[in-house]
């Protein structure tokens, strides 16, 4: 932009000098629009009539993460004889609500130049880009030439498989600490023997063998492993009290984000994945199975899950789990509970399931509630609306405590602490031999 300032500047205090000399002003009137028409067409030849161009690409990757930040790139290269100046205006998808998009840089002769930024969707689905338009001007400045590249470019939005890759290691290591879970300890041995191994640091010191430790004159451990093929159900609410959103994102793409993961881990540890979604009728149902393809089909499956707006029909829930289900698994149902009453209505059919299977109700904590209640109150109104947003704040802690009342396992969490809160307990279950 100085440069192009300059180059102005110069061009007005030469004509002023022209007009100085000039024998009148209609003379020096004519000597500025010929400096200005001149300037004009070299302009036009530079930027439309040279070999160069500019040349760009959006690289988009084959699919995006739900609820999470995914990389966009951009890549631009001028194959001018000038520097370019550019001006970088993506078309992004409507979901994103965003129009002021707007990026400018400098590129010089033959160089090339990328450039990142991020996006956050909340919803599944394809998502459609425009164009990527770019305005190049010369040195001179006075046109921008316009380049379309990328147009109508379509990337679907699965659920989060980068939480996915975050935690897929997670079953496994002994840190489990920096990924906010916690140690749990293991209950006497409920575990198949696996082998007799070199001690290493970090082993249980309680599964020492003597015997091998005195015939190789090193300590040796025996080594366990979980008890394998154990059906693992996610149970999925797609009822009306799932639509409910927090942080741009609803209580259904939240439990769907948990299912991903947990059916991974559960994988891992050579347990059999499997889900199902209800309302008034049971859907989108993915046997529980061990095998290569599963995660596959679980993640197709959740992709196309969508709330219906329906009145959850837990009887029905009840019915298709004693009809399909003969084996004992652990069911996670993923689900929501504002109100005692609510809970009463459905509780006969989580008591029948119960007996049968190890169920765990995972419902979640009001956080936009308890923020509320935090603040101080200055006026009679704000006392009184607090007051109603503790009732139910407690109200969900009677909730857990009436289910527990009837032995059923509870998750009472915040949605953005779903997929940890899930994993701890599934590890817990597993460490505790409870099924």
């Amino acid at each position: 932009m100085q440069k192009r300032f300059f180059i102005v500047i110069s061009i007005i205090v030469f004509a002023f000098l022209l007009s100085y000399m000039a024998e009148d002003m209609f003379g020096a009137v004519k000597i500025l629009f010929y400096v200005f028409s001149l300037l004009f067409i070299v302009d036009v030849v530079l930027l439309f009539a040279s070999k160069g161009k500019l040349k760009g690409q959006r690289v988009l990757p084959d699919k995006l993460s739900n609820g999470d930040e995914n990389l966009i790139q951009l890549e631009l290269t001028n194959s001018y004889l000038f520097p370019v100046s550019v001006k970088i205006i993506d078309e992004i998808p409507f979901q994103f609500q965003k129009r002021d998009f707007g990026l400018t840089s400098k590129i010089q002769s033959g160089g090339s130049k990328s450039y990142d930024y991020i996006l956050r969707p909340t919803e599944r689905g394809v998502y459609s880009f425009g164009s990527l338009n770019l305005f190049a001007s010369s040195p001179i400045g006075f046109l921008a030439r316009k380049y379309a590249f990328n147009i109508n470019q379509e990337v679907p939005v699965y659920p989060s498989f980068l939480q996915l890759q975050k935690y897929d290691l997670i079953a496994f290591t002994n840190r489990l600490h920096e990924f906010g879970l916690k140690k749990i300890r293991r209950i006497g041995h409920t575990m198949e023997f696996e082998q007799i191994k070199e001690y290493v640091q970090g082993d249980d010191i309680r599964n020492i063998n003597w015997k091998a430790t005195a015939k190789r004159n090193q300590l040796m451990v025996n080594q366990y492993q979980d008890e394998k093929s154990q059906p693992i159900y996610s149970v999925i609410d797609k009822g009306r009290v799932m639509k409910m959103p927090f942080n741009e994102l609803s209580l259904l793409d939240y439990a769907i984000n948990a299912t991903l993961v947990i059916s991974n881990i559960a994988l891992k540890k050579q347990d059999k994945a499997g889900m199902f979604s209800f309302s008034d009728k049971i859907e989108n149902r993915v046997v529980a199975e061990h095998r290569s393809s599963q995660m596959n089909l679980i993640l197709e499956t959740l992709y196309n899950l969508e709330t219906d707006f329906i009145e959850s029909d837990f009887s029905r829930l009840y019915v298709d789990v004693k009809r399909n289900l003969n084996q004992r698994s652990l069911l996670l149902l993923y689900t929501n509970f504002e109100t005692l009453d609510a809970l009463h209505r459905q509780l006969p059919y989580l008591q029948a399931i119960a007996k049968q299977h190890l169920l765990v109700v995972i419902f979640f904590e009001n956080t936009e509630l308890t923020t509320f209640a935090g603040k101080k109150a200055e006026t009679v109104h704000q006392i009184f609306e607090q007051t109603i947003a503790e009732k139910f704040i407690y109200e969900k802690k009677l909730i857990v405590n009436e289910l527990r009342k009837y032995g059923i396992q509870t998750i009472l969490t915040k949605p953005e602490n779903l997929t940890i809160n899930t994993i701890n307990k599934y590890l817990e279950i597993k460490a505790r031999g409870l099924i």
